[in-house]
């Protein structure tokens, strides 16, 4: 690893300098909470923030995209051409952009989604604290950083450390004369910051990640979904707020004459109760318990037997969200104490004996 240094003195000089190139995008702290939003200056950005309300997913995947315009004499599709800066991205939003650039580069590959993010390039910010008592990114393997970034920050107090993940990330240090090498004492103080952090995160699920598709595959029929299910309200916010959801609608607008309009898409959520009904009225996962369930499977097996990757980063997003405390950490562990009283009980007491 390579290491650069610059002072956080220098950083309203160096944002100044990315605007002039950018629409750079930050975390900023509002009375609400923190959201990531287009800013001006680095007086604006707080890079000490827990998390953010919604994740930056929604710059390369907005809430509402149009995708082309029609009018009588045919369609054209609309591009985002403009160049964005994503700034202070924690270390779990990174693996869900990468989740993300694998979801929507297989094939056939989201074109819309491929230009902003040809157009895009990430400034991300290693996290040192625990952003709140919901997260479980230590379980997931999300806590350290992945290869989707193409400069890392590290805050080593006065100063940031400063990986160079790609050429578009070097680009970002051209001309800043604030940017040194790391000298001996610098690493000294990164690698002391980094085994500082480790035994900050706890880890919080009883079974192993790796165990999860095995465990979501056995509790098909659980009763815990029942209960899940009871205690659902159906209004998709654990969804919305996810950083690796991937569901849309798309929709015309069309204006009086029928003739002029746009086709957008927008998020929707598998939580939503008209979401898997089709044709005949029929819906193939009725019930709050099916779709709690179907939303499980989607994030620790389905993605994992897809693509190799978990779709939970582990963020505590969708627990914090939840209006009836419904949270990932609670229904994975009593999914796993059910499994092991199964197995406990399965096997006969001579043959726990013998097992001692």
């Amino acid at each position: 690893m390579t290491l650069k240094i610059i002072s956080k003195t220098a950083l309203s000089a160096w944002i100044e300098k990315l605007s002039a190139s950018y629409q750079v995008i930050g975390p900023v702290t509002r009375p609400g909470g923190t959201v990531f939003t287009e800013i001006q200056a680095a007086e604006e950005l707080d890079l000490g923030y827990a998390t953010t309300l919604l994740p930056p997913k929604k710059v390369l995947l907005p809430p509402r995209e149009t995708l082309l315009r029609f009018d009588g004499n045919g369609a054209e599709p609309v591009w985002e051409e403009r160049p964005f800066l994503i700034f202070g991205v924690h270390t779990c939003d990174l693996h869900a952009i990468a989740l993300l650039d694998h979801f929507f580069g297989a094939d056939p590959a989201d074109q819309h989604y491929q230009t902003r993010r040809r157009n895009t390039t990430i400034v991300s910010l290693e996290c040192l604290q625990p952003c709140s008592e919901d997260a479980f990114c230590k379980d997931m393997g999300t806590l350290v950083v992945p290869d989707a970034f193409d400069l890392h920050l590290t805050d080593l107090g006065s100063d940031l450390a400063l990986e160079v993940g790609s050429e578009k990330g070097a680009s970002l240090l051209d001309g800043m004369a604030a940017v040194r090498e790391a000298t001996a004492v610098d690493y000294h103080q990164f690698n002391q910051t980094m085994t500082e952090k480790w035994p900050r995160f706890p880890y919080r699920l009883e079974a192993d990640v790796t165990e999860l598709p095995s465990l979501l595959a056995v509790s098909t029929r659980s009763q815990v979904w029942t209960a899940v299910g009871e205690q659902c309200l159906g209004c998709g916010a654990c969804t919305l707020v996810c950083p690796t959801c991937t569901c849309f609608n798309v929709v015309d607008d069309v204006d009086f004459s029928l003739l002029n309009g746009s086709r957008v898409r927008v998020w929707d959520s598998c939580q939503f109760a008209q979401f898997a009904s089709v044709a005949g009225g029929h819906d193939f996962r009725q019930g709050r318990a099916a779709r709690q369930r179907h939303r499980f499977n989607r994030k620790y097996k389905y993605q994992m037997e897809a693509a190799g990757m978990m779709g939970c980063v582990g963020c505590g997003r969708c627990a914090r969200s939840c209006l009836v405390h419904i949270k990932p950490v609670d229904v994975l562990n009593k999914l796993h104490r059910q499994r092991t009283a199964v197995q406990h009980t399965a096997v006969s007491p001579q043959r726990r004996e013998a097992m001692r």
